[in-house]
């Protein structure tokens, strides 16, 4: 069926979820003593971080996506947003092994769950397997073949007259075919060879280095006489019932298999919704990769899965999982290093997925032949390159060591949210508070910034951090109008510079006489960031007029030229009502050192890793363009001069952060009454969230007349990462403040 050409269009198409675990453990590499962190929201209802079975048991958990690099982008970033919300000292253990582990079993903490039922249950798997093996930690993998792949699969076939029947039947299929052949799995990817101290209480062990000790019998597994069939749904269905009604099981989810059909609660509701998707639970953690599990990987289960619906069953239903499971137990525990005694089933497996990837035209023959390569070059596995690396320095070594190096990644950058690095910064950081917060967060276009967020029942659709439903559509309309803006505030009573549009550059060049002994300022009508915007304090020749002029129209259509405002100037944030931050902004500088030249300083100052560009670091690189030497000339200045020691050079009249500005906090010395002021004002504008510049000869004197301040522009989609990561100052958290804004609900 799959070679129809009805079929082959959607023969890639699947969704795929990950589950990833971790053990909490010190930067020395001990087990973690402290509770599941606090920073993250109620364990009850997160969807992104929970805790298994003990306390220090981190299960991070990836929403479901259709596609490779999306499963990972998420697993980036919740990977991220679980390691900057564990304390400073505290990372998390890369190996599926756990580190060594306290000498009296009680002092292993189960998982401190406010419902009764989650503890009673955790204590039962205590009583009955023992603390120590339910430690081990691994990836389970969740995959669904593509709703279209299935009914197309459907549609060529004639034996079943119901789609959910067909379904079921083909993941029954896969299940039988997955525990046949899963060993081949546990050879690539198994990776845990070696136990760390007291992760056995007894002799009964293996000999160690193997592949995999958790895949393995001495694994956290059922006892013997848990038996299942998987000839269909309903004898899977009556077994594990007749093993809880018989004691063997506590309940299903006690059912420890490679395998699990997903589609409801419990296996029973299957039989009403279907089998809607597979977990594959015997994927230890890559420790080379910071989030255990890398595309390459991903992208061969993928085929695998594919391969497993491609080749048929050789012998009955029973006996066919029975050789799997005998032949994966063996794998399991073969030496790391040492050629596989199922190489030639191996290399066939091998030989039928290229025949498959050939006959179905797909991608990824260059993949499987990586992997096959393995067969004969065991030393390539995941195993016997961490037994290799043990040898030399010991497991916990090469543990903590691997596991510092992941934590320092997540903390290079913490202004970023892995996984999503290339959208803008306030987005990424907004992604980041939902995360951490328990807000369910998706994506819907990257590149226009539009993230939907839902808790519970309550959707909210945010576009660049902080647009948001609660505004009207008028409002942002308004405020990206600067003459409309200062329309509204004039005649609501506030101060604003006085000034004129102009709709053409002939237009504007006729004013000249009108400014030219003025200060005054030229900036485009509806441009945001700072863009276009010269200032001239002092009497400006008509060569610089013009070339203002034509800076700001080459950025809109129309242009204002207004009155200069002394003072200086400050970005207020405003939200529901509320002045959460200020900033002072210094616009685009340089300090002479007598030796480099300003070309060089800037050079030096762009190093910095907080600079980057298009809003992806908290500060903005320092541009030397036609505008910035604009502003040099005045100075009597190039690019090439040598500042004497210790001048302050200025490249830009305009002091945002955008344009290379730097930021400081100051949120705490303004004088209430120009906050007021500001709330006022864009409450006048109609706005919910804005961004409000005032410029303010003295901040410690108390709002008395005009004379004491002038709003110069309102902003309806106010920046927020450079509140968030000052150049100087207090950090306000205003993507919090938007969250809260927005779900009120979640801060009682």
């Amino acid at each position: 069926m799959m070679e129809q050409e009805s079929v082959r269009p959607f023969l890639l198409q699947a969704r795929y979820g990950i589950e990833k675990e971790s053990q909490r453990v010190t930067l020395d590499g001990e087990l973690a003593k402290s509770n599941h962190p606090s920073t993250v929201g109620n364990r009850n209802f997160h969807p992104y971080i929970q805790t298994d079975f003990s306390e220090t048991q981190l299960e991070l958990i990836t929403p479901v996506t259709e596609s490779v690099e999306e499963v990972l982008a998420y697993l980036e970033a919740i990977h991220d947003v679980a390691q900057r919300s564990l304390p400073k000292d505290e990372m998390m253990w890369p190996f599926s092994m756990p580190p060594a582990l306290p000498e009296k079993e009680e002092d292993i903490q189960i998982a401190k769950l406010e419902h009764h039922a989650d503890v009673l249950y955790r204590r039962y798997l205590a009583r009955e397997y023992g603390k120590r093996k339910q430690m081990v930690s691994g990836i389970h993998f969740n995959f669904e073949y593509g709703l279209d792949l299935v009914e197309q699969l459907f549609l060529a076939q004639t034996q079943e007259t119901s789609l959910e029947d067909f379904k079921t039947h083909l993941y029954m299929k896969i299940a039988r075919n997955f525990l046949r052949y899963r060993w081949l799995i546990t050879y690539l990817f198994g990776a845990s060879p070696l136990s760390e101290a007291r992760y056995f209480d007894s002799e009964d062990r293996p000999n160690e280095p193997v592949r995999s000790i958790r895949t393995s019998q001495y694994g956290y597994v059922n006892k013997p006489d848990v038996q299942v069939s998987y000839e269909s749904l309903t004898r899977y269905s009556q077994d594990l019932a007749e093993n809880v009604a018989l004691g063997r099981l506590s309940e299903e989810k006690e059912f420890y298999a490679p395998i699990r059909m997903r589609g409801g609660k419990k296996v029973a509701d299957l039989f009403h919704t279907g089998i809607r998707y597979v977990e594959l639970r015997n994927i230890d953690l890559n420790p080379f990769d910071r989030v255990g599990i890398d595309a390459d990987e991903i992208k061969f289960i993928h085929l695998f899965m594919l391969y497993l619906l491609w080749t048929d069953e050789k012998l009955p239903a029973d006996d066919w999982v029975a050789k799997g499971n005998h032949i994966s137990d063996a794998v399991s525990l073969e030496h790391p290093t040492k050629t596989t005694a199922f190489y030639d089933e191996g290399q066939q497996i091998f030989t039928e997925m290229l025949q498959m990837i050939k006959e179905l035209d797909l991608e990824g023959s260059d993949l499987v032949r990586t992997y096959q390569n393995w067969l004969d070059h065991p030393e390539e596995t995941l195993a016997a390159r961490i037994f290799v690396l043990d040898e030399n320095e010991g497991q916990a070594a090469v543990a903590t060591e691997w596991g510092r190096k992941f934590y320092e990644q997540a903390w290079a950058h913490p202004y970023q949210l892995a996984g999503f690095q290339e959208m803008e910064l306030s987005t990424q950081n907004l992604l980041f508070d939902a995360i951490q917060t328990g807000i369910e967060a998706e994506v819907l276009d990257r590149h226009d910034q539009f993230v939907k967020l839902q808790h519970e029942n309550h959707q909210e659709l945010v576009k660049n951090a902080n647009m948001t439903s609660k505004d009207t559509y008028i409002a942002p309309l308004l405020m990206a109008n600067k003459t409309v803006t200062k329309t509204i505030l004039a005649r609501a009573g506030f101060r604003v510079p006085a000034g004129e549009t102009f709709g053409s550059i002939e237009e504007a060049k006729k004013a000249y006489l009108r400014f030219a002994k003025k200060a005054f300022v030229i900036k485009p009508k509806s441009t945001n960031y700072g863009l276009g915007i010269t200032i001239f304090k002092n009497e400006t020749s008509i060569e610089d007029f013009n070339a203002g002029l034509a800076i700001a129209f080459a950025e809109d259509d129309a242009v204002i030229i207004e009155e200069f405002m002394p003072g200086t100037e400050y970005r207020f944030f405003v939200i529901d009502g509320q002045v959460k931050a200020v900033l002072l902004r210094i616009p685009a500088n340089v300090v002479g050192d007598g030796e480099r030249t300003i070309s060089q300083l800037v050079a030096e100052k762009n190093a910095d890793p907080l600079r980057g560009t298009h809003h992806r670091s908290p500060l903005e690189v320092i541009q030397l363009g036609a505008l910035e030497q604009l502003m040099l000339k005045e100075q009597g200045l190039q690019i090439n001069s040598v500042p004497e020691q210790g001048r302050q050079v200025f490249l830009r009249e305009n002091s945002n952060v955008s344009t290379g500005g730097d930021s400081i906090d100051i949120t705490d010395e303004v004088d209430e009454s120009y906050k007021k002021i500001a709330i006022d004002a864009v409450a006048a504008l109609g706005a919910n969230i804005s961004g409000i510049d005032l410029i303010i000869p003295d901040k410690d004197k108390p709002h008395e007349n005009h004379e004491d301040y002038g709003i110069i522009e309102a902003n309806f989609n106010p920046a927020m990462h450079m509140h968030i990561y000052p150049y100087a100052g207090k950090s306000r958290r205003l993507t919090m403040d938007v969250l809260r804004f927005l779900y009120p609900e979640l801060t009682h």
